[in-house]
């Protein structure tokens, strides 16, 4: 085979791609995986920075039946911890240890909505039942990590008790698919309290998506080291596979009826099978189809008017700080991953409304209203905070902590304001009023205390990882989905009207985070090996 020809190509290092790679090279493929920045792992990622050890993307892994199975099915062994989670409101902050937790977190928001204890008590009921859902949908290892022609005992003893609970459990699940704020509405009549349960959340969230994340609460983990080794660990075994993986290179063009690649040095790659597991909507601008067949075509252009009407979901700021304080004094207040909301009041328009106005009216928004809006945003948000080093303590230098403060952000925003020329104005802005509400509330050793400070934008989030509008887990859910986002039909969204292109990753899915881009990576390299082994027999 030429040096340029492989039977799979996978553009996309993040882990939807690196489990593609890793899957394809184990059953003997010539596999090239090529990643435009240095590293891979895209939102999987750690860096240090001044010694702190920091997670650039998502702050712990769940589960889900799906990332122990997959590691297991590819013979990594590595080192996890579980990653509790607290809960805060003001002054009050639950720590979530067991299934018990829930009803001390109806205790939690009886005690701060004291006038809405009833409808408390639907909304808790509610989680309840949708945790059982969750108990049967990751009830058993995914099947697809599983040898099923050899592992009866896992046919016979699980999987086929298991799947008329999960057809009766889907069923149930699609019926809970309007957005979380409109299902609220219907059963909270305190707008205040709708805004606790709910801001944690991307806009217009599936309600069962939403309301589901108790139970991921208590099913995360943490690898030791930073969420960094899960990527590290499969990047090594594609190594060990014999698969090749090319860094800092940047496809700019895909020739579709000659199955070529091309790269930003002009490089040509030559595939069988292409498994695209970056951004989808770049996929649809850069690919060339002249000479595709009419009905190949015809699909394709359809495909791409609908990705690119279409946006990611939203995006995420992130705020790093390196703190001269032990990590005792962090360990007393909550666990090392931490939901804080500083405001019983809630967003309410804050985040829709008021924001809308400001960026559908830009130009003839004033600087200081802009801030004056910053400064609601700020004390009303939901922030989520982590704080590597109490999962581990090697992250961080002795006696010193860092820490992360996340909350969601809207990519355009950031756009405009960069465009206007301010951007690093604004960013400062943005980082003064986080510690002031932080620092004024929950963890009051900031204030004198910080060492090392940076932030990352939406704008970074692009930049780094090419999604579009910054976007952390795919589509947005405010526009019907280009994608498919029913889970029985999961095995459909590696597929695009290219049969010798697939789609791999955060963007071939939504609602999608790390399980389902790692499911969607071995979906789409199964569907590449099952193409190559019919061409060997035809």
């Amino acid at each position: 085979m030429p040096e340029n020809k492989y039977n799979t190509i996978i553009v996309g290092g993040g882990i939807a791609g690196l489990t593609s790679a890793a899957y394809l090279s184990r059953a003997g493929q010539k596999v090239l995986l090529i990643e435009k920045n240095k590293e891979c792992g895209g939102l999987v990622n750690s860096f240090t920075r001044d010694g702190f050890h920091f997670d650039a993307g998502v702050r712990a892994l769940e589960d889900a039946g799906i990332i122990f199975p997959m590691l297991k099915d590819l013979g990594i062994h590595l080192d996890v911890v579980k990653s509790k989670v607290s809960l805060g409101i003001e002054n009050d902050i639950l720590h979530i240890e067991d299934l018990n937790s829930l009803t001390e977190y109806r205790d939690l928001l009886k005690k701060t909505f004291p006038e809405s204890e009833g409808e408390i008590d639907d909304v808790i009921r509610i989680i309840r039942k949708i945790m059982k859902y969750m108990d049967v949908l990751y009830g058993i290892e995914n099947p697809v990590f599983k040898d099923l022609k050899h592992d009866r005992e896992f046919i016979f003893k699980k999987l086929l008790p298991w799947l008329p609970k999960f057809i009766f459990t889907v069923g149930k699940i699609n019926r809970m698919n309007m957005p979380v704020e409109d299902y609220l509405k219907t059963i909270v009549k305190n707008p205040s309290l709708r805004d606790i349960i709910s801001q944690h959340f991307f806009k217009n969230t599936p309600t069962f998506f939403a309301l589901s994340y108790f139970s991921l609460y208590l099913d995360y983990f943490y690898p030791k080291g930073g969420v960094g080794k899960l990527p590290e660990a499969i990047k090594n075994k594609i190594s060990e596979f014999g698969g090749e993986i090319k860094t800092e290179t940047k496809i700019i063009e895909v020739l579709a009826d000659r199955s070529l690649l091309k790269d930003q040095n002009n490089i040509t790659y030559q595939y069988d099978n292409l498994i695209w597991a970056a951004d989808l909507k770049t996929l649809y601008k850069i690919t060339e189809t002249e000479g595709l067949l009419p009905k190949i075509k015809t699909a394709f252009e359809k495909s791409k008017s609908l990705m690119l009407k279409n946006r990611g979901g939203d995006s995420v700021y992130s705020l790093f700080l390196g703190i001269d304080e032990p990590l005792e004094s962090f360990r007393k207040i909550a666990k090392g991953h931490f939901f804080y909301t500083p405001s019983k009041t809630g967003l309410g328009e804050t985040h829709r409304g008021e924001l809308d106005y400001i960026l559908n009216n830009f130009e003839l928004t004033e600087k200081k209203q802009i801030l004056a809006w910053l400064d609601k945003f700020t004390r009303l948000n939901t922030y989520e905070i982590s704080v590597p080093g109490l999962k581990d303590p090697e992250l961080v230098p002795p006696g010193k902590t860092g820490i992360i403060i996340s909350f969601l952000a809207e990519y355009d925003l950031f756009n405009l304001i960069q465009k206007a020329g301010w951007y690093d104005e604004f960013i400062s802005e943005l980082e003064d009023r986080v510690l002031k509400v932080i620092s004024d509330s929950v963890y009051p050793m900031l204030k004198e205390k910080i060492i090392t400070r940076f932030s990352f934008s939406p704008l970074s989030i692009e930049n780094r990882v090419g999604s579009s509008e910054g976007a952390i887990v795919g589509w947005s859910f405010q526009k019907s989905m280009p994608v498919i986002n029913k889970i029985q039909y999961s095995d459909r969204s590696v597929l695009t009207p290219v049969p010798s292109i697939y789609q791999a990753g955060q963007w071939a899915y939504s609602p999608a985070g790390v399980p389902m881009s790692i499911l969607t990576g071995k979906l789409a390299a199964e569907k590449a090996l099952k193409k190559s082994v019919q061409k060997k027999i035809t």
